[in-house]
């Protein structure tokens, strides 16, 4: 079992950042892929960014590339999610994601090990 646990949301104003942290614990594995996902109201899951543990490969959305960075740290088992110039838009839940290969994928159903999600609000 790997326990996901997500940090640092919160309200912000556009044009803002925020940085998402997710610390993973448990049996983790170098060989993993952890995935950020989000969710607003009424919408389905949507994918967000990943990055494998081994090599650090990553992967963006398109409606987050050049504005978010995901990374990891594996001294502190911790990926994070830096946030920048924030929209409106960006408002959702997000969820951090564990998948049991290292290989990237943009599917939700590809990740078996899921966080308890933040709260991400941008408005003024």
């Amino acid at each position: 079992q790997v326990q996901l646990v997500e940090s640092g949301g919160g309200l912000v104003q556009p044009g803002g950042s925020l940085r998402l942290s997710c610390a993973a614990s448990g049996r983790t594995s170098s060989g993993y892929t952890m995935g950020w996902f989000r969710q607003a109201p009424g919408k389905e899951r949507e994918f967000v960014a990943s990055v494998t543990w081994s090599v650090g490969a990553v992967d963006y959305a398109d409606s987050v590339k050049g504005r978010f960075t995901i990374s990891r740290d594996m001294t502190k088992n911790t990926v994070y999610l830096q946030m920048n110039s924030l929209k409106p838009e960006d408002t959702a839940v997000y969820y951090c994601a564990a998948r049991i290969v290292s290989l990237p994928s943009r599917s939700y159903q590809g990740y078996t090990y899921w966080g308890q999600g933040t709260q991400v609000t941008v408005s003024s």
